[in-house]
């Protein structure tokens, strides 16, 4: 399936939003879940649910009753339409017409994609292909996953550590980006990050780098 898809990626803060699932097999449920581990209220109306979701405290309602799909999508601040019959599907995008709705049928025919995402301890990395190749999304989020290191974990790390204490101390973004790439470049930093001397990473930035910055300001 070709989708014509004009949009840009963006993130959006979840907590205490409304998001109904329409459907519970493997999409429905993969949606489910990730939205409900992002802090929000998740309802998900379906047949045959997995152990996670029945463990949850998200709402289930068992069976595709028309007044709950309704009243779901009414109460609903996004939807998403991953059952398998079409039928039920068009009348129920039909209904969210004026919502962010996320169709897995036809992702052209919504205005939110849930793209695949690698996580890896602080970084999250979302990969899109236009629709073109869900299986070539999956493949690329492997190689990402085999590339990142702890190095590269611990750097993101560290690089946040240094940017609350220059926030602090300088006013001028343009002095702070100068020294942060000072840091990241720093031969010594990257070795104690390759070894994982992540601790001892921050004392030597501290010792050795932010001092001296902080003093010549």
């Amino acid at each position: 399936m070709n989708v014509m898809f004009d949009g840009t990626s963006l993130y959006l803060k979840l907590d205490g939003k409304n998001v109904f699932v329409l459907g519970s097999g493997e999409v429905g449920t993969r949606r489910a879940l990730r939205f409900y581990n992002s802090k929000a209220n998740v309802k998900i109306i379906g047949e045959n649910f997995c152990d996670e979701i029945l463990n949850s405290d998200m709402e289930i309602i068992n069976g595709f009753n028309l007044d709950e799909i309704k009243n779901s999508v009414k109460w609903a601040d996004i939807v998403v339409i991953a059952s398998t019959d079409s039928n039920l599907n068009d009348y129920t995008s039909v209904l969210a017409k004026d919502k962010l709705l996320n169709r897995a049928d036809f992702p052209d025919k919504g205005n939110l994609i849930v793209p695949t995402k690698v996580n890896i301890d602080d970084l999250e990395i979302s990969i899109f292909t236009g629709g073109k190749s869900p299986l070539m999304a999956r493949e690329i989020r492997k190689k990402i996953e085999s590339i990142i290191s702890t190095k590269e974990v611990l750097q993101i790390k560290l690089q946040d550590y240094c940017r609350d204490i220059l926030k602090k101390k300088l006013k001028s973004q343009r002095k702070r980006k100068e020294y942060l790439e000072i840091i990241f470049s720093d031969e010594n930093i990257e070795k104690f990050l390759d070894n994982g001397e992540f601790e001892v990473a921050k004392e030597y930035v501290d010792n050795n780098i932010l001092n001296s910055i902080l003093e010549d300001k």
